[in-house]
């Protein structure tokens, strides 16, 4: 019976370890589009003095970004027409985006940040 009871024991530390484990590498995975506007934010949060509320819409609008960027530029031909003006009007909302949302001296910052 003390077997048994610590075989359970055991079985059920490694269901709760492997639980945690999947977790943890669903969390690092460095290539969704909120890990990207994360990263992205977070140094322009720094950079340029951002308000929670600046971060929270630059956060959604990179997150956009990004989805869009997935959606229709990244892994097809660069040079490709169609790409070029997908990748331009995705840019144009972006920039429509951080122009609504930041002071026009943070949004100048933004500019040169940018080129």
């Amino acid at each position: 019976m003390k077997k048994f009871i610590t075989g359970i024991a055991f079985a059920v530390i490694v269901l709760f370890g492997m639980n945690t484990a999947t977790a943890q590498s669903l969390s690092k995975d460095d290539s969704r589009p909120e890990a990207i506007a994360k990263t992205t934010v977070a140094k322009l949060a720094k950079d340029l003095d951002l308000s929670g509320d600046q971060e929270r819409a630059m956060f959604r609008a990179y997150v956009q970004k990004e989805v869009s960027y997935k959606k229709s530029v990244n892994g097809l031909d660069q040079k490709d027409a169609a790409v070029m003006a997908a990748k331009k009007k995705v840019d144009a909302q972006l920039e429509q985006s951080v122009k609504k949302t930041l002071t026009p001296a943070q949004f100048k910052k933004w500019q040169n940040m940018q080129k």
